[in-house]
């Protein structure tokens, strides 16, 4: 232990979180499609969407608004397009299962898309966008969450966080990926400031009077502020209509409203879409897979880097380390089991 840091192998992670999730009642399919991503967000490095967010699953679990057995069923619609039904489950397996049909029909008709509906999501999409992108495949994912973000100008939730992610697969190297959200900032991070009793910085959120704050708390109680202004604002409802709207599922007004005050995750639904290169390119495949690579040598040759180049370098570190935990928070989630 190193301060208040435990030192844990991946293997250690993932136990730990399957065994809290097993003991919270979650079947085994789940458990381990939910502790597998759990262990990659530790992993990566993010936070927010590691360890922490077993407490995050088990509160939900205990609302008594997630089914923690559902098994997802899927339904082709046209050749192009895959529905997988989650029954109020979460997403994670509901992505597993459907995940070969999008690659086989993206692979028949050069693009296709998958809606995951019915399902409550706590992830980040890069895991899902990469498992695209190892496919060979350009791979895109969206979706919305809970009211909490206001509109740019406003004072009150409109949309959620509402994520948007896109990997590009790279012979020889890892994928080029961006998974971000529209909001300022996710919302795991201001409840990690909020348990740990930091400020949070400027432009991250507003309080329940439409003031800027920098107050964890008090934004949690208020709304969150867009990237980007009208920029994150205009992103945000364009994931409303494409991921909401489009397949049938829940805006994040809605999947609020759904809660009811239960706490838990948000519910909704979330849209994933697949291109295939051999397909777009033919003949011209290298030549445009290496001007693809000739602007990320463009971008990296002047200092700059990729995005989630950072996450690829901790990837590698703690293959070899294992990575730090706050021991609070081992404790807090032993205490589940």
């Amino acid at each position: 232990m190193t301060n208040n840091l435990i030192n844990l192998t991946l293997e250690q992670v993932f136990g730990l979180a399957l065994r809290a999730l097993l003991s919270n009642g979650m079947s085994e399919p789940h458990a381990r499609a939910i502790a597998d991503v759990i262990t990659q967000g530790q992993r990566d490095e993010c936070h927010s969407h590691g360890l922490y967010r077993v407490l995050v699953c088990v509160r939900s679990l205990r609302s008594g608004k997630v089914d923690p057995a559902a098994l997802p069923t899927v339904h082709s619609i046209s050749p192009a397009i895959v529905k997988v039904d989650a029954h109020y489950a979460y997403s994670l397996l509901a992505f597993q299962t459907g995940l070969p049909v999008l690659v086989e029909k993206a692979r028949a008709q050069g693009i296709a898309a998958m809606a995951i509906r019915n399902c409550f999501h706590f992830s980040a999409l890069w895991p899902e966008v990469e498992a695209i992108a190892r496919e060979g495949l350009v791979g895109v994912a969206m979706t919305p969450s809970h009211a909490w973000v206001a509109p740019a100008g406003g004072t009150r939730g409109v949309f959620g966080t509402n994520p948007l992610a896109f990997a590009w697969p790279r012979a020889g190297h890892q994928p080029f990926v961006f998974d971000f959200a529209t909001s300022a900032i996710a919302r795991g991070d201001i409840e990690l400031h909020a348990r740990q009793g930091k400020p949070i910085p400027d432009g991250w959120a507003i309080d329940e009077k439409g003031l800027p704050t920098n107050d964890a708390n008090a934004a949690l109680a208020g709304a969150m502020q867009t990237f980007g202004g009208h920029k994150g604002s205009a992103l945000a409802a364009m994931i409303e209509l494409l991921a909401g709207a489009l397949i049938g599922d829940l805006t994040s007004a809605d999947s609020m409203t759904f809660d009811d005050g239960a706490g838990a995750t948000p519910c909704h639904g979330e849209l994933l879409l697949a291109f295939d290169p051999k397909i777009f390119l033919g003949s011209e495949e290298q030549e445009g897979m290496q001007r693809a690579e000739r602007m990320f040598d463009a971008i990296t040759s002047q200092g700059a880097r990729l995005p989630s180049q950072r996450r690829f370098a901790a990837r590698a570190r703690t293959a070899e380390a294992g990575v730090f935990v706050d021991s609070k928070l081992v404790a807090d989630i032993k205490a589940l089991i």
